[in-house]
């Protein structure tokens, strides 16, 4: 493929892991010192899910096995916002019922990676005046989106925040996140990284294009092309709204798979840092994936323009793999089956074997070893 001669990449435009990941992990290991405090409630916190995409903590002292899991998350959307802005100006559609949709959506699928079943999403809607507030079509389609993504994910929609932060929101635009607490009932629902085993299957759920991450880069792409989000991809949709596809709800689907009886033993969402996060688990396992769903144009269109390699791609987006399902090969079968009936698609990528932490991409003959991705 033809690339750009000038390369941009995701951490030239803003967000560079070299940098932010440091401090989280800093912010990891000062916050598990704090986990003693749920203690004196009578409560306790399972530690292994520090670092994991949700916090879960017990109704009941460490160790009581009938305790019920609480589990919490907070997320937020990135820039997306600013895309649904700049293709209002072109068809006059607000388009922020998908930006609701995606930002609850973003907080979900972070909360189900761990077995919960949502149970409430709180918003944060930060705005630089009230002005921003006055808009009723884009209000409108906002809080319509946030419901119907609630709805979808089977969750009660219990409120918010929407700060007013002059000086700190840029004008004319808002800062949208939230939070949600789920429920594990049955303990053999819940999941951290100590279920995997060596030849569990991996099985991906293909994604609908970008998500929520990697925004940053798209936009920039957005300022070198002569008509900006107006211009078509080779299937004739505009870059702009190729980009603000609607991200998949996955709630339903994973309990789904959990009353059918699926033994699922990990889920990894596929989000920043790519496919390397297939590798989140602190255990050494390779990770061999042998099939891949194709990326959706949308992802090729931005390689040809940003001129970056397969490897960066990979290393950066979900390049049409979402969720990636850790669980027995027995069950692989009978888990695609369920998937394909509830309208997702899904496809027996690969699997886990013994060996130096890596991913490999055995189709891209990529590599991504173990020290690339130095966060859980």
């Amino acid at each position: 493929m033809k690339t750009s001669k000038q390369k941009l990449t995701y951490a030239a435009v803003g967000d560079n892991y070299d940098t932010k990941d440091p401090i989280k992990k800093l912010a990891q290991t000062s916050a598990s010192a704090t986990g003693k405090n749920l203690n004196q409630h009578g409560f306790s916190e399972i530690t292994d899910t520090r670092g994991e995409s949700a916090y879960v903590w017990s109704l009941g002292p460490a160790g009581d096995k009938d305790a019920t899991l609480m589990a919490t998350v907070i997320e937020g959307l990135g820039t997306k916002n600013l895309v649904a802005d700049g293709m209002r100006e072109i068809t006059g559609k607000s388009y922020y019922d998908s930006i609701a949709h995606d930002t609850v959506a973003t907080i979900i699928n972070d909360l189900t990676t761990v077995g919960a079943t949502p149970l409430t999403v709180h918003a944060y809607w930060a705005i630089e005046n009230n002005d921003w507030l006055a808009d009723e079509k884009r209000m409108r389609d906002l809080i319509t989106g946030w419901k119907n993504a609630c709805d979808l994910a089977g969750a009660s929609w219990g409120g918010g925040e929407t700060p007013t932060l002059k000086g700190i929101i840029s004008e004319k635009t808002v800062a949208l996140g939230g939070s949600a607490v789920g429920i594990i009932k049955n303990k053999k629902y819940f999941l951290t990284d100590t279920k995997i085993k060596t030849g569990d299957s991996i099985v991906f759920l293909k994604s609908n294009g970008i998500n929520a991450n990697g925004l940053s880069l798209a936009r920039a792409i957005a300022k070198k092309l002569p008509k900006g989000y107006a211009t078509k991809l080779a299937d004739g949709t505009m870059y702009g709204e190729a980009l603000l596809t609607k991200t998949n709800i996955y709630a339903k689907l994973i309990q789904s798979l959990q009353t059918a009886g699926i033994d699922l033993h990990y889920i990894t969402n596929i989000t920043g840092h790519g496919l390397r996060k297939i590798m989140r688990a602190r255990q050494n396992f390779s990770y061999v994936i042998n099939q891949l769903f194709e990326p959706q144009e949308l992802f090729l269109f931005m390689q040809q323009h940003a001129g970056l390699s397969d490897y960066e791609m990979y290393d950066e987006f979900n390049m049409g793999q979402d969720y990636a399902l850790f669980l027995p090969e027995k069950s692989v079968a009978k888990a695609l089956e369920i998937i394909k009936k509830q309208s997702f698609q899904g496809l027996l990528a690969g699997f886990v074997e013994k060996g130096k932490k890596q991913v490999v991409l055995r189709q891209k003959n990529i590599t991504f070893k173990g020290d690339t991705l130095d966060l859980r």
